[in-house]
């Protein structure tokens, strides 16, 4: 896989299939679709791809928050995502439901730098469910429909590792 070794317990996202996977004891318990980066992967700043590699999830945020809650800068805006809100802002980047904020853990390649995932703000979070779809559609982060992911979020903890590939 790469230079750091899988762990028994980790998620396993292919950009290639466009799909996340739970693997516990080295087998895969659960996979849901996934849209990443239209720009493919890359690890720049500023370059609006999916970061490859070992990551882990450094923080769960919205656990108390009802689905569809809309947040900006990681906290939630007050809003909770209509069709009707997504018509009157038909250009915004919806993070919606849920954020798995993920840290880089390879020094040069997603963590320090120009290349931290972390700073970059990449997550795992939630999209509007009605433009969903099962291919590299984001800015970067993990989009994933919202009943997906409030799955995800309860059988996760933070800390686990995260590997992002081809």
């Amino acid at each position: 896989m790469n230079a750091i070794a899988a762990p028994e317990n980790y998620l396993d996202i292919s950009i290639a299939e466009q799909i996340l996977r739970i693997v516990q004891d080295g087998q895969t318990m659960r996979g849901y679709p996934v849209s990443t980066a239209k720009n493919g992967p890359g690890e720049l700043l500023g370059s609006e791809c999916t970061p490859t590699g070992w990551h882990r999830v450094r923080a769960k945020i919205g656990a108390e928050m009802p689905k569809n809650t809309v947040f900006v800068a990681r906290r939630p805006s007050g809003e909770i995502y209509t069709a009707e809100l997504g018509a009157r802002y038909p250009r915004r980047d919806w993070i919606l439901t849920r954020i798995l904020w993920l840290g880089g853990l390879e020094p040069g390649r997603n963590r320090y730098g120009n290349v931290d995932s972390g700073w970059r703000y990449i997550y795992i979070h939630g999209c509007p469910d009605e433009i969903f779809q099962q291919k590299p559609q984001s800015h970067g982060c993990i989009r994933m429909r919202n009943a997906d992911l409030l799955e995800l979020f309860d059988r996760i903890e933070a800390g686990i590792h995260v590997f992002i590939h081809h």
